[in-house]
Parts: C-alpha cells; structure tokens; sequence
C-alpha cells in the first residue's frame, strides 16, 4: 500500500460480492502464448502471461493483465485448473504465490494453479501512492488524509473501470486465453466476493469453488464494528479462561477501555527510539491508530494472542511494544502491499452508497469509528459513480465455504448468509483459526479431496486438531 498510515484496516478486510455483466462472447482462439518468468517468494521458474483487456467496456483502450501459471508438476494432470483469487481488495496474485508451498501442496501435483492480478494490482497496473514510512509516522491523522487525497487528485486513472465486474470479466478472459474448459476457484477474503461475481456471470464456466473467510452477498466493508467488537471480545474472555495470562494481566479489558478513553480526550505525543534504526523519531498515538492496531492483530490468533501484552505495556507507560507492531500493519512499502488507489475505488463503488446512517448506528464499534468518519471524505475525493446492488442469484457449483471462529471480518455468519444462495455448498468453520484457513493443519489435504470430488461429503474434523496458540506473558514472546 506505501501509504503506510493512510488507511489502516482499509485493505484487512473482505467485502461482498456484486455481480458482473458479461460482454458478448467472444470467437474461440487459439492458448495464448506464455513466457518463463521468475518471481518473489518462489525459486522455481514459472509461465506468465501478459493479456490485454478492455479496460472500460464500450470504450477504447486495453490493460495489460498479469498472469502467472504454475503448471502441475506430474504428467497427465487434469484439465480443470485452480484460479487464485487474492484478497483486499488491492492484493494481487503475484503477491500469494508462497501459497504454492503451503495451501495449494497437495493440488499443484495434479493441476496448474493460475494466479491474477486484478487489474489495479500487482504487475496489472497497480493503483498506489508512494510513500515513506520514516515521514508517515510524523504525520497527524489529518496530514494523511490530506496526502491521500493529494494522490488521488494527481492519478489519471479512470477509477470507475476497476469494479469487481470488470474483474469478474479479466477472469472469464483469462480462462479463454489459456484454453481451459470449466475451472475451479480458490478465492480468499476479498477474492471470495470475486469469485462470487464470476460464478454468477459465467456459471458454465465454473466446476467448483472453494471460498475461505467468506464475504457476505450484503457485506458492506466499512460495516465491519460488530464481527471486530466479538473477536476482540471473546480474545479478553479467553485471556481471563487461561490462567497465566489471567495472572499477567487481571485487568485487560479495563486497561484497554482505559487507554482508548485516554487517547479519545487527547492525542499522546511520543518520542521514542524508531523500532528499525533506533534513532528517536516523534509519532503520535491516536485512540483510531491504537484501535487500527488491535484490529489488525485479530485477524491471526498467534498475533492476537501479543494483543495483551501490548495494552499492558501501554498502560504502564512503555508504548515501544506497541508502536513497533503499529509500524509493522503500517508499512506497506514492501513489495506485496495492496494497492490502495484499486481498494478505494472498488469500496467507493460498491459499498459506500450502502453505508447507510441506519447500518453506521447498528453497527457502532470503536473498532471501526475512525474508518467510518474517513471514507465519506476519501469517497468523495475518488468521485466514482456508484454500482447498484443486485440481489445475489444462486450458485449451482459445489462449494466448500472455510470459516474461522475467531474471524474478526468474516466470521461464520457471513459464510452462512452466502451459503444461502449455494445449494451444493459445505460449511466448515475451525475452533481455534481467524481469517484463513487453507495453509493450516489438513487443510491442504482437504482442499485436494474435496476438488477431486466436490459432489462428495468433506470430512473435515481434522481441522479441529489445530491448536490454540499460547499468550505473550513478557518481552521474550509466548509462553512455551
């Protein structure tokens, strides 16, 4: 994202999905023609692909659409692929390819995987300001608003192309160029909206679906108060359940109410060593960038399981634990960032004009009070026309929909509302997992058993094996 500050638990969280409206179809043509490449965080040689598509439908003028393709590794594999839909929105494929070695081990044997970077992303021109993070962190709230909003005035991009229809459509594009027949879908967290809207579009297309963390049809990102409110919840009740972070920390939920009231009254000004070069660099703590934060942890239990720790280091004074790990979800100059330009323009499109005054007051969490003051300004500033919400029509391909029980944006009940619409679907949600389940524990195995036979029934309880991870009881870490 480079924008580091900018937008906070902007691009952490999923949304829904919005349904494409397919262009003509187009002649059959012969596999497109793909080149070796070598990317980050694999070590092997790839295929890639670069495919123009329309970037505003009825008008002139084509993107160059990244593709890469990690052809299965034994002889005779089958010929229904797995497409890799990344999350945000503002990830790109290119960004998951470590997900070869961990989620998608046991399928790569016997079928290429083709991950995209939608277009705004990744090597498909991604939507980004540049920043520095050393500068960023000196900056008042406002000040970087008002960045952001100097950036986006500055693009010349035309924001209203990138919506998740036109998206949907780059995959059905995608699918044609290379040859395939139906194909199987991997989609995680935003990229499960996505592939949504692509099974609704191109229903012929699609043999099967595997969504982890899913998005609600209804979803509205900015809504997120509730599902964040209950993780954060139920992280204090398992603290005070477990008697040596119990010991530790008798009063966490009354410390962490008492520094966001505190940070409420007035902002602290902190001079402390920079975490990366140990030079004293001033930042000032905010009740949103404090909230952001533990937002941020609660998407992975073992971070989140850091959570008290932090707050009670905080509210003895010592705000060095917890600024560093701000600055960690903060920097977002390093390569596989999402890119917040594409982020805006797809939330600014298709969910602001549902974030009702009745949804804010339903939904009220401090969690996501700051997000919500913010985008009705940064919508303003990208000026996209808005999308209109279809009602979701039903999927017939068989779906295996993942949960984690401790998800904090896309927790089981959203999972539930979209399974409403998919007859063939199974619901699996994991005890001791938040958001992302497909390189934990069997999962991996699963994911290849059930896209072998996605008609059958999944027997998913080993994923009920995965276990909890401990709490940070001091500056060493977890406890063993």
């Amino acid at each position: 994202m480079k924008t580091s500050l900018i937008l906070g638990v902007l691009l952490a969280a999923a949304i829904p999905a919005a349904q494409a409206a397919p262009p003509p179809e187009p002649a059959p043509a012969p596999a497109a023609q793909t080149r070796t490449c070598h990317l980050p965080g694999v070590e092997e040689a790839l295929r890639c692909l670069k495919l123009p598509v329309v970037l505003e439908p009825g008008k002139p003028g084509t993107l160059a659409l990244h593709v890469t393709i990690a052809p299965a590794l034994r002889q005779g594999a089958r010929p229904d692929p797995l497409f890799v839909l990344a999350g945000g929105p503002g990830q790109a494929g290119s960004d998951v390819l470590g997900l070869l070695s961990t989620a998608f081990k046991r399928v790569r044997p016997t079928r290429d995987i083709v991950f995209i970077d939608q277009r705004g992303t990744g090597l498909s021109g991604r939507l980004e300001c540049k920043s520095n993070l050393d500068e960023d962190v000196k900056l008042t709230d406002d000040q970087v608003d008002a960045e952001l909003k100097r950036c986006i005035a500055a693009s010349k991009a035309p924001f209203a192309a990138y919506t998740t229809a036109n998206a949907a459509n780059d995959i059905e594009a995608v699918r044609r160029a290379l040859g395939y027949g139906k194909i199987n879908l991997w989609g995680g967290s935003y990229g499960t909206r996505l592939a949504q809207a692509y099974a609704r579009a191109w229903p012929d297309s699609v043999r099967a679906l595997v969504l982890d963390g899913v998005a609600a049809p209804d979803q509205v990102i900015p809504a997120g108060g509730r599902d964040g409110q209950a993780a954060l919840d139920k992280l204090f009740e398992q603290c005070a359940l477990d008697a040596p972070c119990r010991k530790a920390y008798p009063n966490l939920r009354a410390d962490f109410a008492a520094l966001v009231a505190r940070l409420d009254a007035a902002p602290l000004k902190l001079n402390l060593p920079d975490p990366r070069t140990a030079q004293p660099v001033d930042t000032t703590m905010t009740s949103a960038r404090l909230l952001d934060t533990a937002r941020n942890m609660l998407y992975a239990p073992a971070d989140a399981r850091r959570l008290p720790f932090l707050v009670d280091s905080a509210a003895r004074g010592r705000w060095q634990p917890f600024v560093a790990r701000r600055n960690l979800a903060a920097d977002f100059s390093a390569e596989g960032s999402p890119a917040t330009l594409l982020h805006l323009a797809v939330v600014c499109a298709e969910d602001m004009p549902r974030f009702t005054p009745a949804l804010v007051a339903s939904d009220a969490s401090p969690l996501t009070r700051a997000l919500g003051q913010r985008m009705p300004g940064m919508c303003a500033a990208m000026n996209v026309p808005p999308v209109p919400y279809k009602e979701p029509t039903p999927i017939a391909a068989p779906a295996l929909l993942l949960s984690g029980a401790l998800d904090p944006v896309t927790p089981p009940h959203r999972a539930a509302s979209a399974a409403r619409f998919m007859p063939h679907a199974q619901s699996v949600t994991v005890t001791n997992v938040g958001h992302g389940v497909s390189q934990l524990g069997c999962a991996p195995r699963l994911l290849r058993t059930f896209l072998d036979q996605p008609g059958a029934k999944l027997d998913a309880a080993c994923l009920e094996e995965i276990p909890p991870p401990t709490f940070q009881l001091g500056s060493a870490g977890p406890q063993p």
